[in-house]
């Protein structure tokens, strides 16, 4: 099988997901292929058996060119075996946010995939800058089993 995956990323964590996922693909004998969502103009290449999807959510939502680029695909999608990966820093404290952050992007693209996967999110304080780092340690702070800093 020819596995298409398509990601939006912001700091970089989707894309390592992204890359783990193809990584697991060829290890079972079949070909991966990943792409960033904004070099991924032409949609769905007519090549592959199955897509995933995957994006990343900042401040609630998941990232706009990923609600976009499913929405101009979901014809195609809809017609191959297809899934969904969403990484964000509830699906680590609180499965049941980050399930509905899940539901809100089926009902805004009109997909339903076959598959979802919930990953966790990647605080990378240090690459920050001072507002971002105060207010990224506030929202960790507040989530459930979250350390305090």
């Amino acid at each position: 099988m020819k596995i298409y995956i398509a990601y939006a990323t912001q700091e970089g964590q989707t894309a390592k997901i992204a890359d783990y996922i193809a990584d697991v693909i060829r290890a079972h004998g079949h070909q991966a292929d990943t792409v960033d969502i904004g070099a991924a103009r032409d949609g769905v290449p007519a090549d592959y058996d199955g897509v995933i999807v995957g994006s990343s959510i900042h401040m609630g939502k998941h990232d706009k060119r990923a609600v976009e680029y499913v929405r101009h695909n979901v014809d195609s999608l809809e017609k191959l075996p297809s899934a969904f990966f969403s990484v964000s820093l509830a699906a680590h404290g609180d499965e049941a946010e980050a399930e509905g952050y899940v539901e809100e992007f089926e009902t805004e693209t009109g997909w339903q995939p076959r598959q979802v996967a919930l990953f966790g999110g990647a605080l990378t304080y240090t690459h920050y800058g001072f507002l971002k780092r105060r207010l990224m340690k506030k929202i960790a702070g507040d989530k459930p089993g979250e350390p305090r800093h």
